[in-house]
């Protein structure tokens, strides 16, 4: 699955490299330690798959442009934002594989920067001088921090049903995947099919966070870049343990199973446990169900190279091991 990704990224080389010094003059700051600071961040971005989708959806009807890069570079800032504030708030020392801002510099400066980056955020929403873009980003913003905060209340009392979970997600992770395809696509055209992207780009979050969920459960250190059963040990409840607590008859020996397991860093009769009641293979189900429907939001747009690789982005995630 790696070479899709990469295979995306080299059809629109050109268009990444703009964007990433959009991004990086984005955050120039007069201030050493932010510049030094935000270094090390962009030097460890990641799939750059918002970016990505953001500059595949202008090119559905016509090309990327400033406007393009710009709504990219804004919405990778409140995305990394929210992983600095997040990497605090959750104790994590580790991302894709290297050490957080909060453990080499420490909690404080990791929530400046990060609201630095909001800040510069700001900047950039307010020399878009659109009211659509305007009220696109705001409406993300308001989402992550709702989305944030019901997991947080949800996650005390360990009774998140589906519909509360899939409510989180749709505001935490498929908010910014859906904002960065719709502004990416009205950057070039505003007409009817942009609520079709948006809905395309929500439920490809949905989907991506469910597959998150997955390797949270199963996958290794040297794949995700961050100790398994992570969000089990921050007593975050994702799709695999709400279906199986939410749908066994014995739901508190479950429940009592899992708080003694994820005591003793019992990995692999945690696994067991969600393996054994339908968990992953529940969690598969819905994966596929959100693929066909950000598939299904495509088909209003004409063929192209651009919705070919958009749809290479869904095989991707379905697919990915990282």
């Amino acid at each position: 699955m790696k070479k899709i990704i990469n295979h995306i990224a080299n059809e629109i080389s050109d268009d990444l490299v703009l964007y990433n010094k959009y991004f990086s003059d984005s955050l120039e700051s007069k201030v050493g330690l932010i510049n030094k600071v935000l270094k090390y961040v962009i030097k460890f971005k990641g799939k750059q798959f918002r970016p990505m989708l953001c500059i595949l959806t202008s090119k559905l009807n016509g090309d990327s442009n400033d406007m393009t890069f710009l709504s990219a570079s804004t919405v990778e800032m409140l995305h990394v934002a929210t992983l600095l504030h997040d990497d605090v708030v959750d104790e994590s020392y580790l991302r894709r594989g290297w050490p957080t801002i909060n453990k080499i510099w420490g909690n404080k400066l990791a929530i400046l920067i990060g609201d630095y980056m909001f800040s510069k955020s700001l900047d950039n929403i307010a020399s878009f001088n659109d009211f659509e873009h305007i009220k696109i980003l705001s409406n993300i913003s308001k989402r992550l921090s709702e989305g944030e905060i019901l997991q947080i209340e949800n996650a005390k009392t360990k009774n998140m049903s589906e519909e509360i979970y899939f409510k989180m997600i749709s505001d935490k992770t498929a908010s910014l995947i859906g904002a960065s395809c719709k502004l990416g696509y009205i950057s070039v055209v505003n007409d009817n099919k942009k609520d079709n992207i948006e809905s395309f780009g929500e439920y490809l979050g949905i989907a991506y966070q469910l597959k998150d969920d997955l390797f949270d459960v199963l996958g290794k250190l040297q794949d995700t870049g961050k100790p398994a059963m992570l969000d089990l040990k921050r007593n975050m409840l994702t799709l695999p343990y709400i279906y199986v607590l939410n749908n066994m008859k014995n739901k508190k020996s479950i429940l009592s199973k899992i708080k003694y397991y994820t005591k003793r860093n019992d990995f692999k009769n945690l696994k067991n446990i969600i393996y054994d009641n339908g968990g992953v293979e529940y969690t598969n189900k819905m994966i596929e169900e959100y693929s066909r429907k950000a598939y299904n939001q495509l088909e209003c747009f004409d063929d192209s190279k651009y919705k070919k690789l958009l749809i290479d982005a869904i095989e991707f995630n379905r697919g990915r091991k990282f």
